[in-house]
């Protein structure tokens, strides 16, 4: 009876036809997805694609306001939205510009940036420019390419005003063009570049203009564009401030290899930042001691660091590599940091850098990130930002050191920092901190002598002290008179 029922309801111990089938189906379909990821794997190029943000940082609250163009639109990603309709204008402005000055018909450089159309696709995710057959993503890359290359030429030698353009609309476009959703293939720019007559103007124009957003050059008053662009270096300073920076203070021990063209801009700024020459991401040999590396950090930040007698100094140079620790006798520490200029474009800037760093196909040692979060452990609060400000470190352009804080502090919110990048110099101060006979003496002279002037009185006191005690001695040992 229970064998009737059990097949009047269908059910047996048999495996039903269609149950197989869709069984195999099935693990064909995932046979076929794990050869298609081992295929893509094997065959991952060695220069990452121009993608979207990466989805780990999608939910951001802020997202639009530091990941998303404010004025205009470049590449194929955030192409066509109403709201940069104006920055539309202005491209079109600055192509014709860059044609008029090429010495070449439209139709000449359309036409070579259209024969090179499949190439520059494969710079992109596919997911990128699936909706753009060739001739729509020819116009956007042809246009969008000429109206960067006189937007920075313009830049670089203070021809905006002769074009009419506003100086709020040259301020945030500045920021677009480092934004990771809103970059163009750098060879799109080298073939616009090596089209024109103005070849080595448009190719000094691009390393004067990263160089604004990497230098920081001593108090000296800036012309009136780098006002606007966030002051960084005058055009003509830029190649002697380079000079004078690689002359004065040596990299430590990188891996040093010549670098090959940039991927997009972003990629170009983040190659500057990092290196003085010829350094291609990757760590050589930084003393990578991890086992006599303490990872637990007890000190907290800078001012923490002056109370055990470790003080700030300015580095020569901007690089962000350039982070060291001196021992100075007999108690005394001090940490070089590169100075760096807080301003508007900060936040937007770091955080893209940092995406950029985290796109699953970029092979890299995270060495902005790593650079953030070690700044982030010295910032806690407003005291810090200002000992960083007297020390000539930090430069803000932001407003309060409140604000400057409290920006660092979110920037370096979840970050996986590279810790092999700066172990030397945290293992030392470490060492220094955890000596406490150092840091009594520091905490000694922090506590009572932290001006100059106590510490002549106490000085003058001690001379005082010694010069009555030989009196006393004297008066009392002297002998007697006739």
């Amino acid at each position: 009876m229970e064998k009737y029922h059990s097949r009047s309801c269908g059910i047996t111990d048999e495996p039903q036809p269609h149950s197989i089938s869709i069984e195999t189906s099935q693990n064909n379909t995932l046979e076929a997805r794990l050869r298609e990821a081992e295929e893509n794997a094997k065959n991952q190029s060695q220069t990452p694609k121009i993608q979207k943000v990466i989805f780990l940082l999608r939910d951001n609250n802020d997202f639009n306001k530091n990941y998303e163009p404010k004025v205009v639109s470049l590449g194929p990603i955030h192409h066509g939205k109403p709201n940069y309709q104006l920055g539309e204008k202005y491209k079109l402005l600055l192509t014709n510009e860059f044609i008029k000055g090429s010495g070449k018909s439209m139709q000449d450089l359309y036409q070579k940036i259209k024969e090179k159309i499949n190439e520059l696709r494969t710079c992109y995710e596919k997911e990128v420019t699936k909706d753009y057959d060739d001739e729509a993503l020819t116009s956007i890359l042809f246009v969008d390419g000429c109206a960067i290359l006189q937007y920075v030429y313009c830049a670089s030698n203070d021809k905006f005003k002769e074009l009419n353009i506003k100086t709020d609309s040259v301020a945030f476009g500045q920021q677009d063009l480092f934004l990771l959703e809103n970059q163009l293939p750098y060879r799109l720019l080298t073939w616009l570049m090596s089209s024109s007559e103005k070849k080595e103007e448009l190719s000094k124009s691009i390393e004067t203009y990263i160089d604004w957003h990497v230098k920081v050059p001593e108090d000296k008053k800036p012309n009136w564009l780098s006002w606007i662009l966030c002051p960084r270096l005058k055009p003509q300073q830029a190649q002697s401030a380079k000079e004078e920076s690689h002359d004065k203070e040596k990299p430590q021990d990188h891996t040093i290899s010549v670098a090959t063209e940039p991927v997009h801009l972003l990629d170009h700024l983040r190659t500057r930042m990092l290196r003085e020459q010829g350094y291609d991401g990757k760590v050589g040999k930084i003393n990578r001691n991890i086992q006599n590396f303490q990872e637990w950090q007890s000190y907290r930040n800078v001012q923490e660091l002056k109370t055990a007698g470790i003080h700030l100094k300015r580095g020569n140079n901007s690089y962000l590599w350039n982070i060291s620790f001196t021992k100075k006798f007999p108690f005394r520490g001090q940490l070089h940091l590169p100075p760096i200029v807080v301003d508007d474009s900060t936040r937007p800037k770091f955080l893209n850098l940092i995406a950029y760093e985290m796109c699953l196909d970029f092979k890299n040692d995270f060495g902005v990130t790593s650079y953030i979060s070690f700044l982030d452990s010295l910032i806690d609060e407003a005291n810090d930002v200002k000992m960083l400000r007297k020390a000539r470190i930090l430069r803000n352009v932001l407003g309060s050191d409140e604000e400057v804080a409290k920006l660092f502090n979110e920037i370096g919110n979840d970050l996986v920092p590279n810790i092999e990048i700066y172990q030397d110099v945290r293992s030392k101060i470490q060492k220094h901190y955890e000596s406490k006979w150092m840091t009594w003496i520091a905490q000694v002279f922090h506590d009572h002598f932290s001006s100059p002037w106590t510490f002549i009185a106490f000085i003058g006191a001690l001379l005082a002290l010694a010069l009555t005690i030989t009196q006393t001695w004297y008066a009392v040992n002297s002998p007697p008179g006739p």
